[in-house]
């Protein structure tokens, strides 16, 4: 039982006892001390004070002594004005260490077979550029809010939709078709997601170069924009496509399965991965169908020029188009096609969008829509909206190609974090082969760390020297604080020594050792709050505080050189379950734990 329930429940009884007074949980606040006081959780009187016609302080005394005398567990408590401070016995907390090391999944909800199934999707890539520093915050977030949500006893599906269609796609191929003379990823030697965008780019700068002549001859841009043969040509190819014209669909699956392969290969990199893609080529009829349905039962409406909207005014929203004028669809018909899609495949009970803020106001509208045609899940839909992602020089632009490639970032990272840790001494008695996987462990864990414990409703800078780092918030510091703690239990296990407890050292405990218990006791508390705000960044700053906790204690206590045996095995369970603890928690980010720096 842990100790809320166990309170609450001591409460209960003894509000019954003194006071005749039946609390149900709106009554009973109980949350941890703060820091600046003395005790492990408080209790909140005032609710009390009106049944116990005493003041908030007399009443928290007689409160306190009863819970006192009648809670085994307890060993004090203060009172600060109407607020109870009550401070567990160290051996409760002996004990609660002897119950996490018995739980080798300590934290972890299981799911079962009737759990909620709930669909997360992320990533959500465009097929004419590579990933880039934006789609590592949005793939981070994704993956690690998939094993948060699987931890608080769900089941989950990760699934990606591709958007593989549209103009932008038919821009790198007609650069490729005016000025690739037939290259390929085999015969330039790169990624294919990496060439397809250069020549994304190269539409681009030839397109303004067509704008500028253009506007040197007197027309405003507009007018340019209009005009312009290059952009009437990706118009065109674009019209081909959706009419199924053979030559353009075969250069647009070739081109598309070059950029699947670099996608691939990117994804293995970063170590995220998926249950289910999608593509919008093939959701994007079914949203046409959808909409129809929808404007047969009299949900939406066609406009005179045959474009079909949806009114949303009752909801206090503005109009919204669903199928232009000429019968093709956008981007908010394409989401309601794979959302049909996806209910009749999965027994859907939630669904999570992971997309950047700037789509708040679609994915407001796209609930409504959805709940409008019937999904039972669309009016809860959550969008997981996250803020954009920065370098110290500014915003990246990919048409004009200054955006952050993913895999040159994970291989700077990878790079910087081996000559950090040489540096340092710290791959000396390596392998090359193990140097190696260190810095590959240890270079994407600063990445993942630093982009995931900023609150991801927040603008965030990333900055790559400051996120490999070994001391302060960072990944590294923590899975050095990992690889230190499995040493010593290396060193342990060599010297015959046992992790242990034994029941009469409660006495001799120290504030920090009891402090790293308790800090080990919230984790499944933290587990729960990070699934109910969606938030990594809560398991992120809890196991930064975890580390730094821990190395305070290595630092001023020793381990294995401690002399009395009793305290020496106690300290080697305390720092075995606190590396389990670590490793869970950066688990849950995705982030990898070394077992050796």
């Amino acid at each position: 039982m842990n100790i809320y329930t166990l309170l609450g429940d001591k409460t209960r009884q003894c509000l019954q006892a003194l006071y005749q007074l039946q609390a149900d949980d709106s009554l009973l606040q109980l949350q941890k001390t703060k820091k600046e006081f003395e005790g492990d959780l408080t209790l909140v009187v005032f609710p009390f004070i009106k049944a116990a016609k005493k003041s908030p302080e007399a009443t928290a005394e007689e409160i306190g002594s009863w819970l006192l005398q009648h809670t085994p567990e307890l060993s004090s408590y203060n009172v600060i004005k109407g607020f109870l401070n009550l401070s567990f016995s160290a051996s409760y907390w002996l004990n609660t260490l002897q119950d996490i090391a018995g739980d080798t999944d300590f934290g972890l909800f299981e799911a079962g077979e009737s759990a909620p199934l709930v669909m997360i999707e992320y990533s959500s890539p465009n097929t004419n550029k590579p990933l880039h520093l934006g789609h590592i915050r949005n793939n981070l977030l994704g993956f690690s809010l998939s094993r948060i949500v699987a931890a608080n006893g769900c089941r989950v599906v990760k699934t990606n939709i591709v958007n593989d269609r549209g103009i932008h796609i038919c821009k790198s191929m007609l650069a490729w078709q005016k000025w690739g003379k037939g290259e390929t990823p085999e015969s330039s030697g790169k990624k294919g997601d990496h060439l397809v965008g250069d020549y994304y780019v190269l539409f681009d700068k030839n397109y303004k170069q067509e704008l500028a002549e253009l506007q040197k001859q007197g027309l405003s841009l507009e007018e340019a924009e209009n005009t312009s043969l290059l952009m009437q040509e990706a118009r065109e190819m674009l019209r081909a496509w959706e009419a199924g014209d053979s030559e353009i669909r075969s250069l647009w699956e070739t081109m598309n399965n070059w950029v699947y392969l670099g996608f691939d290969e990117s994804y293995a990199k970063l170590g995220v991965d998926f249950d289910k893609i999608y593509y919008e080529s093939q959701t994007y009829l079914s949203g046409k169908e959808k909409v129809l349905e929808g404007l047969d039962k009299g949900i939406f409406y066609r406009n005179e020029d045959g474009s079909v909207w949806a009114d949303l005014s009752s909801e206090g929203l503005d109009r919204k188009l669903l199928l232009r004028a000429d019968g093709t669809s956008v981007y908010m018909t394409q989401d309601i096609g794979t959302a049909a899609l996806r209910f009749e495949e999965y027994p859907i009970d939630k669904m999570i969008y992971v997309v950047g803020n700037e789509q708040n106001y679609h994915f407001k509208v796209l609930s409504i829509l959805l709940d409008k045609l019937g999904f039972a899940w669309g009016k809860d839909l959550v969008h997981f909206s996250y803020g954009m992602v920065e370098l110290p020089e500014g915003k990246m632009k990919s048409r004009e190609g200054t955006v952050v490639d993913a895999d040159d970032l994970i291989e700077e990272m990878i790079s910087t974090a081996r000559e950090t840790s040489e540096e340092l001494g710290k791959l000396d008695s390596c392998s090359s082969e193990e140097a190696a996987d260190i810095a590959r462990i240890v270079g994407l864990g600063a990445l993942k760390y630093f982009i995931l414990k900023v609150d991801p409703r927040k603008n965030m800078t990333f900055n790559p020297k400051e996120s490999i780092d070994f001391n302060g918030n960072t990944g590294p510091f923590i899975q050095y604080t990992y690889a230190r703690i499995r040493s010593v239990l290396r060193k342990a296990e060599e010297l015959g020594y046992r992790a242990q407890v034994q029941e009469q050292l409660a006495d001799r405990l120290a504030d920090k050792e009891l402090s790293l218990i308790k800090n080990l006791y919230e984790f499944p508390v933290v587990v729960k709050e990070a699934g109910n705000s969606y938030s990594p960044a809560v398991i992120a700053n809890y196991v930064y505080e975890l580390a730094k906790e821990y190395n305070q204690f290595y630092h001023d206590y020793s381990v294995l050189y401690e002399t009395n045996s009793d305290l020496r095995d106690f300290r080697i369970l305390l720092s075995d379950q606190t590396a389990k603890v670590i490793r869970t928690a950066l688990y849950l980010l995705g982030i990898e734990v070394p077992e050796r720096m």
